[in-house]
């Protein structure tokens, strides 16, 4: 009769040891698939949010404060090298972000956890520090009716911030360490 409870809990443990590793996966894969789509929509359609950039980098859309424009950006020159910088960022996070999804689904929990977390931090650097408080405060995006990516943006760091605890979670990943 001792056998049936040692059954059960191994059973248990079975299936707790192996969820919470596969959400790791499934959600660094998500937004692995996410920003390596959103690479190739800037690399294929370069103007388009190149547009955005220069727009926001520029504040000609916000409320044109003078307490506030010195901060403006109007050098073609340099708005492009912050959006190739970008793009830039964008691949390499995908890359690895892809890597750790790989990782994860080889089982190699320990190394898929480290990429996984380094991929994630670059999304939570572009989308909270980037977009968020550099673009959207410092940069005055709120302001901006047309060229305004905060909401787009705020998604995609609470979808990456949930990610990362998921990721940092110990249970379930017992050579993760």
């Amino acid at each position: 009769m001792t056998t049936t409870p040692t059954t059960a809990t191994t059973s248990t443990s079975r299936t707790s040891g192996t969820a919470l590793p596969l959400a790791a996966g499934v959600l660094t894969g998500i937004l692995g698939l996410y920003i390596a789509l959103v690479a190739l929509g800037n690399i294929t359609d370069f103007g388009t949010n190149q547009q955005f950039v220069r727009h926001v980098l520029a504040m000609d859309t916000t409320f044109r404060d003078d307490d506030l424009m010195w901060r403006a950006i109007t050098s073609t020159a340099l708005e492009d090298t912050a959006y190739v910088a970008i793009i830039v960022w964008e691949t390499v996070a995908a890359l690895v972000l892809v890597w750790g999804t790989w990782l994860w689904a080889r089982r190699d929990f320990a190394r898929a956890r480290r990429f996984s977390t380094y991929g994630l931090l670059m999304l939570v650097l572009l989308f909270g520090a980037g977009f968020i408080a550099i673009g959207g405060e410092w940069f005055a995006m709120w302001q901006s009716k047309t060229w305004n990516g905060l909401d787009a943006a705020t998604r995609v760091f609470l979808l990456s911030g949930v990610a990362l605890i998921v990721n940092q979670l110990p249970g379930g990943q017992r050579d993760a360490t």
